[in-house]
């Protein structure tokens, strides 16, 4: 499955036709979409397909969520949120299902310890399906979650002031594995979308399976030892 995650720069960054152009040349199954303003409901009169946009409270701007094939409505997970003032609104994840994969559209805080206890609850939600957690972390420096792999591009994505470098479009993925992964040209936004081709892991299934299985059959022995000495 190819997936396009892009940071569009409200208002100023990339319009409802820039993001209709990239669809149209990259041809994803699922365009996830941060900083997304009600113009780009506009997106399936241009393309066609199934959009949904989770907009915060207080912001012009959310969470979005194309795909040219139909797919169950997305829920929003509300994340760990700051304590000072001037902090709202409290940001939300756009989690959605697509076939067999679950995505997780993401724009974390900037402070460093709150971005990774988001992430942390996200992942907490997303364990045990074949899931992925992609778009803007706004974390610097390494990320470490247990069960989830970091297999987005290495690149750059961003730069502060038009010259420091960062790597702030990122996906860790459970279950998945990744074909392909690169980060295409900026465009109209600060930010560079992203392209990933995930598939779900070989195998993927059969250890929960097992497990269950193995429960099943000891809590059966149980069972007949208690019988037997009834």
């Amino acid at each position: 499955m190819k997936i396009i995650s892009w940071n569009l720069l409200r208002l100023t960054g990339a319009a409802v036709e820039d993001v209709a152009a990239l669809a149209r040349h990259e041809k994803p199954d699922v365009l996830l979409m941060q900083e997304a303003t009600r113009e780009m409901e506009e997106l399936p009169a241009l393309l066609g397909g199934h959009f949904h946009r989770l907009s915060w409270l207080g912001r012009i701007h959310g969470l979005a969520v194309w795909s040219p094939n139909r797919f169950a409505a997305p829920r929003a997970l509300s994340l760990p949120a700051s304590r000072l003032p001037g902090r709202l609104p409290r940001r939300r994840a756009q989690v959605v299902q697509v076939g067999e994969m679950t995505f997780a559209n993401v724009h974390l805080s900037h402070g460093q310890l709150l971005n990774r206890r988001q992430l942390a609850r996200i992942a907490a939600a997303l364990r045990g399906k074949p899931s992925a957690i992609i778009g803007d972390y706004n974390i610097v420096g390494p990320v470490i979650l247990p069960g989830f792999h970091d297999v987005g591009p290495r690149e750059p994505t961003h730069y502060a002031s038009n010259v420091v470098p960062f790597r702030l479009d990122r996906c860790l993925v459970h279950g998945l594995t990744c074909r392909a992964a690169a980060a295409l040209a900026f465009g109209p936004s600060d930010h560079r979308p992203i392209r990933l081709e995930l598939d779900v892991a070989e195998g993927w299934g059969l250890g929960t399976a097992s497990h269950h299985h193995a429960r099943g059959h000891r809590a059966s022995r149980k069972d007949r030892l208690k019988r037997l000495y009834r």
